[in-house]
């Protein structure tokens, strides 16, 4: 059982995962009208053969990499954590925006599509929103220190030394302090 005081509420919490979902849904509405618009025109496979799940899933890429950036520059006292930050921004131009900009290359200019686009846009949208919302999720944590992980921080002020200490709950309860270098 956690014995640590939880500053952040679990309302906090779902408010901000009900937030980042709508942020998505709000991205596929016109994709999901163009779909819609499709099938009723008797060509429901369109959809996944067209480029509009590429172009999505690009939106979201750049979308994650927005507040990955903006998780790396808003507080100049996260910058021990920069090469986390640098590594999603990585993974998210590696798995995401690079292969959604040449799906929507490849698909625009082809003749005819060949029948693993149908596969591979799907699971590169799912990709997408899997990183938009860790995105949204380590932006959060790191412009607002929760007081769970950084015990010894007071939320509204930064460490003036510059230097943060993940603590982490034990098994038994207590709390294990580790630094970056430990990390």
């Amino acid at each position: 059982m956690n014995h640590l005081p939880d500053h952040r509420t679990n309302h906090e919490t779902v408010n901000m995962m009900y937030g980042t979902y709508a942020d998505v849904i709000f991205i596929l509405f016109p994709f999901a009208v163009i779909a819609l618009t499709r099938a009723w025109h008797g060509h429901p496979e369109a959809t996944l053969t067209a480029p509009d799940l590429s172009i999505a899933a690009a939106i979201l890429g750049g979308l994650a990499l927005g507040k990955f950036v903006l998780g790396l520059i808003t507080d100049h006292s996260l910058s021990h954590f920069r090469e986390r930050i640098v590594f999603f921004l990585a993974l998210t131009l590696l798995l995401v925006l690079g292969p959604a900009i040449l799906m929507l290359l490849l698909i625009t200019t082809s003749e005819e599509v060949p029948r693993m686009v149908v596969f591979v846009q799907p699971i590169l949208l799912i990709v997408a929103i899997s990183l938009y919302t860790t995105a949204i999720s380590i932006s959060n944590l790191l412009t607002r220190p929760d007081p769970v992980l950084f015990g010894s921080e007071d939320p509204d002020q930064g460490d003036p030394e510059g230097e943060r200490e993940l603590e982490l709950p034990a098994r038994d309860g207590e709390s294990q302090r580790m630094s970056r270098d430990e990390a």
